[in-house]
């Protein structure tokens, strides 16, 4: 009997390695398959409002499929940024050019400006200028246009004008002031909000 116990006792002794062994792999086992899986990698951070390039005396220049110079666009200083696309400008001066080949000026403090050009908001001592058209020998010649504000909007591609400020607009010889302004230069319809004042000079008489 006394051998028998001893003998038992040797082979757990020799086995309980592997009995450790056993207990080990199943834990890690366990372990493996009750730990939280890691979190799912965070959602990209949102871009943050800020430039990510700069330029110091600065000419952007935009052309049509036919190679035609359609848009100009001049400054001191411009600030590039990435989540909008969009260009803040220093003492902007900006020349456009319609389908028909008639000049646009816009001067201001500083503007906001998409990467071609087409759309601009123009802030501080606003002036747009749009020169005039000779239409036929018949007809009378469409006028100079010139727009003031402390805030502009001009879509340059579609002919529009927008401002919610006080403006001053000058269509050759007739002068209007109002508080607000939508211009649409392709349909040719001026609203006018607000205290809206205005001079209309009669144009000469034919002899």
């Amino acid at each position: 009997m006394r051998r028998r116990l001893r003998d038992a006792w040797e082979r757990f002794l020799l086995y309980l390695p592997l009995a450790c062994m056993g207990v080990l792999a199943l834990g890690t086992y366990w372990m493996v398959h009750t730990t939280p899986a890691p979190d799912t990698p965070r959602t990209k951070l949102a871009e943050r409002h800020e430039p990510d390039y700069f330029m110091d005396g600065f000419t952007l220049k935009s052309f049509d499929e036919k190679g035609r110079l359609r848009s100009e666009v001049m400054g001191d200083k411009a600030r590039h940024f990435a989540d909008t696309q969009w260009m803040e400008v220093d003492q902007v001066r900006i020349r456009s050019y319609d389908e028909k080949g008639r000049l646009t000026t816009a001067t201001a403090n500083s503007a906001l400006a998409n990467e071609d050009g087409s759309e601009v908001q123009l802030m501080g001592n606003a002036i747009v200028i749009r020169d005039g058209e000779a239409t036929s020998a018949l007809a009378q010649p469409s006028p100079q246009m010139e727009y003031r504000s402390e805030f502009l909007h001009a879509f340059l591609n579609t002919e529009r004008m927008k401002s919610h400020k006080p403006v001053e607009l000058t269509r050759g010889k007739d002068r209007f002031t109002a508080d607000s302004m939508d211009y649409d230069n392709v349909d040719q319809v001026l609203v006018l909000k607000g205290r809206v004042h205005g001079t209309l000079v009669p144009a000469p008489q034919a002899p």
